[in-house]
């Protein structure tokens, strides 16, 4: 279901906001470089299926976590001192919100494992243009 109810309810305090579409990774990377900001992404904090994460090899659920679409789900951002603020926005719209990274001034979007690591992915999302 599109998350419209989330979406209005954020409204007063998000920076940012994106349906993810063309996957997570390109997404965000939308708003990054709108923004000139960089974030990190921590893939154990990526809710999922527990069955897709064991049917799946590692490099196949980042790929699809990180580089799948048509999720009718958000991204956005919004600043540490509103995380009540987005609690309550998501309890409201009966939405479920998890925090899955925060913004930093890199430039860039960095991927990291559970164990710290960066992941490289080789596609991002579906690209329009490609």
């Amino acid at each position: 279901m599109p998350r419209v109810a989330l979406s209005g309810a954020i409204l007063p305090f998000a920076h940012a906001a994106l349906d993810v579409s063309d996957g997570l990774a390109q997404d965000l990377g939308h708003i990054l470089n709108a923004s000139g900001v960089g974030a990190e992404i921590w893939t154990e904090r990526l809710p999922t299926l527990p069955a897709l994460k064991t049917a799946l090899t590692a490099e196949q659920w980042f790929a699809c976590t990180l580089a799948g679409g048509d999720d009718y789900e958000l991204v956005f951002t919004a600043p540490a001192s509103y995380r009540e603020a987005v609690s309550a926005a998501a309890e409201r719209s009966a939405t479920p919100v998890a925090r899955i990274g925060k913004i930093n001034g890199t430039g860039r979007l960095k991927i990291l494992d559970s164990d710290g690591r960066e992941i490289k992915l080789t596609h991002l999302g579906f690209d329009h243009f490609g």
